[in-house]
């Protein structure tokens, strides 16, 4: 009998469960109309997909061959997972995250000192705020975003309004650097638009339109570029071909490093009011 497998280990739909390594996988096995078994890791666990007609002791053969890269990728996740939760967000005055790379403070108020950015209108619902940033005083200090929320604000509106902000922020960044990179690669995003997904930092279609990921903003912009040029990329090349590539390190010699830092880099977790 296959012993139950580890939390870390376990798919929350897992269907079915393998013992790879001497560590017992919960796995989510899915028939489709394919002709190869494929497989995934994410942040929930192990997903394979395979055709109708290929056995069960086939995929668990397939499985014991990957079982090293199975098991470096559940791990891998499961770090992330833990560095995202160590990130979490408490909303409320003093909250600190990841903004452009740096650390932002969120502050109930307006600003006294300093010379901050234009105030701009934030508007939740049916409530407005005036949102002002203020840059960071000096090296490895925090930059702060002024919200004049109302003194009993809850979590939910200090994270929505924050969020209403990143959006902003995110609308005023993103065309710049798709505007930047389209010249060399000689492509047009059409249309623009942010991205909640869970997991997925862009996309491109071959109407020319561009999908980002509005949690970009918490990267450094290295890595924001990076991001930008691979989708106005695959306005010329729609896969991921050697010639894919090369395409990107037209624009960005050092994409690999840029790529790394991306997969590297832990992000606060918005839940549970993620929504864009």
């Amino acid at each position: 009998m296959t012993p139950p497998p580890a939390a870390g280990d376990a798919h929350p739909q897992a269907n079915r469960a393998a013992v790879l390594g001497g560590r017992t996988v919960g796995y989510v096995l899915v028939r489709a109309a394919r002709r190869s078994i494929g497989m995934a890791v994410d942040a929930q666990g192990l997903s394979v997909r395979a055709p109708r007609w290929v056995s069960v002791d086939d995929i668990e053969r397939v499985l014991q061959d990957k079982a090293g890269w199975i098991l470096r990728k559940l791990d891998e996740a499961r770090a992330r997972q833990g560095q995202r939760q160590a990130l979490q967000v408490i909303w409320q005055d003093g909250a600190t995250l990841p903004y452009l790379g740096r650390a932002l403070s969120v502050r109930r108020g307006r600003p006294v000192i300093g010379d901050p950015a234009e105030p701009c209108e934030l508007r939740q619902g049916r409530v407005r705020v005036t949102a002002h940033w203020q840059a960071a005083a000096g090296p490895g200090l925090a930059s702060t975003l002024w919200l004049d929320v109302p003194s009993g604000a809850g979590e939910p509106q200090w994270r929505a309004l924050t969020q209403a902000w990143f959006l902003q922020q995110a609308r005023i960044l993103f065309p710049q650097r798709l505007q930047h990179f389209s010249a060399p690669l000689g492509v047009r995003c059409t249309r623009l638009t942010l991205s909640n997904a869970g997991t997925r930092w862009g996309s491109a279609s071959r109407d020319g339109s561009i999908r980002l990921n509005w949690r970009l903003m918490h990267f450094d912009p290295a890595i924001i570029d990076y991001v930008v040029a691979h989708e106005l990329s695959h306005l010329r090349v729609m896969d991921h071909s050697p010639l894919f590539w090369r395409t990107v390190e037209s624009v960005m010699p050092d994409y690999a490093a840029r790529r790394l830092a991306l997969r590297q880099t832990p992000i606060p977790d918005w839940s549970p009011a993620d929504a864009a």
